[in-house]
């Protein structure tokens, strides 16, 4: 995926339905691209292009985690 795929602005979190935000990897992060919804402090991978929105897919992550994905967010 990449940040001015249309898809992205459709995509909502299957828990609380709001919109997510696409997290591109760097050495950074300790994960893969994925889509993170700063709400409820979930993220979601995305595999091979295909983001994997079931409520069990997502993972919580800690404040530390949280704090520094608000961060990359900010315009």
């Amino acid at each position: 995926m990449n940040p001015d795929d249309p898809l992205l602005k459709i995509l909502a979190c299957p828990l609380d339905k709001g919109p997510l935000h696409l997290l591109v990897p760097d050495e950074a992060l300790s994960f893969g691209e994925a889509l993170y919804n700063p709400r409820l402090r979930r993220r979601y991978p995305v595999v091979d292009g295909i983001p994997q929105l079931l409520p069990s897919s997502g993972e919580q992550v800690t404040e530390d985690e949280h704090q520094e994905l608000l961060k990359r967010m900010a315009p």
